[in-house]
């Protein structure tokens, strides 16, 4: 670890040479989130007066401004990045059970994104549990024509091992052995409903695809077993293209300022509710950290890009778009790394993508240590998908965050549901959030030399194996290897 000295400040600029250590900086992060951070006021205020924050709504193009309005107030370079395309947005819905066509009863429920602009189908329900492969090929044929009923995650009492794929990839799955419809069970007691995209790709999927409640889910698998049930499926929704803005405060580099850190958490949430957790947590955090580095007036080697993507929720939708313009203007190499807070709360370490950076990422964390005990100094090397972070790592740019933290008041049941409001939040937590990530982000944009560079194809695909993401990117048609 590098030798710890008192650094003497001569201005407000708190830079940093090659051989300091950067736990006086660190420091004076910290003591300014914890004095001073807007992002509980902030979310809390958002939360009223915006409401949900669902991308290519009016609610969505508030969030937007409300974005850009913050970071100018705080003096930050801020600049809209617009883009366009496709978007979903649910109308009507109406599910319905029984044990025939005409003894059907109304069943809570709600539309899983990217579902049909219209659908009328009324079939046999079939049970095939977890919804994966080995499911179906136990049932063979007998799931064509019919509505399948699947468990969100992995049953109680399945094999030891058995992975649990994302919504849309069952949703895929089902599509793909004959099922004109999907009926997805939530884990969540009470009767919480949860919604999400049901497609890999970001289009429409061919079939409806809802989600209705733990115990209404569980009595329909225990009525399946006693004999026959039928579904009705009747919804419209809207789909179109439409027009979003990703908001980005630049923080240019000293020395190398055509190397960047992107540090990023999305902006939009689904309509249920008013996305507190997910992502209010993570984005009004990557503001905060803005506004951090802003009244420091802090100095980093690297560039710093502060994002706040539109659209995730809907298919990565923004940082897709981030990463094409990037390579239609060629800068996409300029980013050096990716830092992602998506449902980030009261992190205990720091997260990547790459083990190699341990050394660095405990050395920095020992000097949290000493400001907080509470940091635990925990690494965590390791990936997965359906976040931000996603269409940068499938480039080969190393990606990372938080690691460790626990979401507030028990709020992961909430999560896509229509209880995700701004109670939840911990305000501690949040600036736990802002005071680690905006520490990570400075280690990051100053240190002499990232010692991990992009991954080739031939690398990343052996990482990708690694992390047995193989199955879910060839469901959604992005694993781009041969066999």
């Amino acid at each position: 670890m590098k030798k710890l000295f008192i650094l003497a400040f001569a201005s407000l600029s708190l830079s940093v040479n090659a051989q300091d250590s950067f736990g006086p900086v660190f420091k004076k992060i910290s003591d300014e989130v914890q004095s001073q951070s807007n992002a509980y006021a902030n979310l809390k205020d958002a939360s009223a007066t915006i409401g949900h924050r669902l991308t290519g709504s009016a609610n969505g193009a508030k969030a937007e401004e409300y974005a850009y309005n913050l970071l100018k107030s705080y003096g930050c370079d801020v600049k809209f990045q617009p883009f366009e395309v496709e978007s979903w947005n649910r109308k009507t819905i109406a599910v319905k059970v029984g044990a025939s066509a005409t003894e059907l009863a109304p069943v809570r429920a709600v539309t899983l994104a990217h579902s049909p602009v219209a659908a009328n189908v009324t079939a046999a329900i079939i049970d095939v549990g977890n919804g994966l492969e080995a499911d179906y090929q136990a049932l063979g044929d007998k799931v064509k024509g019919k509505i399948a009923l699947i468990y969100l995650g992995v049953l109680p009492g399945s094999p030891k091992g058995t992975p649990s794929l994302h919504r849309s990839e069952k949703t895929a799955i089902a599509t793909k052995n004959g099922a004109i419809g999907v009926i997805i069970i939530n884990t969540v007691k009470n009767g919480v409903l949860l919604t999400g995209t049901a497609s890999v790709t970001g289009k429409l999927i061919p079939i409806p695809a809802v989600c209705i409640g733990l115990e209404s889910g569980m009595a329909l698998k225990e009525k399946l077993k006693a004999g026959d049930q039928i579904a009705s499926i009747e919804m419209t929704n809207f789909s179109g293209l439409i027009k979003a803005r990703n908001v980005i405060a630049t923080f240019k580099g000293t020395e190398f300022p055509k190397e960047k850190i992107v540090v990023g958490g999305h902006l939009d949430s689904w309509d249920l509710a008013t996305g507190a957790i997910d992502n209010g947590i993570g984005s009004f955090s990557v503001i905060d950290m803005a506004r951090t580095f802003k009244k420091l007036n802090l100095k980093t080697k690297r560039t710093v890009e502060f994002v706040l993507f539109m659209g995730e929720e809907q298919g990565l939708l923004g940082s897709k778009a981030y990463v094409q313009q990037a390579k239609q203007n060629k800068t996409l190499d300029q980013v050096s790394f990716m830092l992602n807070y998506d449902m980030t709360n009261d992190p205990k370490g720091f997260s990547t993508t790459r083990e190699e950076l341990e050394p660095l990422f405990k050395g920095w964390g020992a000097d949290v240590v000493k400001i907080d005990t509470n940091f635990k100094n925990m690494f965590l090397a390791g990936a997965g998908l359906h976040s931000d972070h996603q269409p940068f790592m499938l480039e080969g740019i190393p990606t990372g965050g938080g690691a460790g933290g626990r979401l507030p008041n028990n709020s992961g049941p909430y999560y896509h549901s229509d209880g995700d409001v701004f109670k939840l939040v911990d305000e501690q937590g949040l600036k736990n959030t802002v005071r680690y990530g905006a520490i990570l982000t400075y280690a990051l944009a100053n240190t002499p030399k990232i010692p991990v560079k992009k991954q080739n194809e031939e690398e990343l695909e052996r990482f990708l194996l690694a992390q047995r993401l193989k199955e879910p990117l060839k469901i959604a048609g992005e694993w781009r290897w041969k066999d």
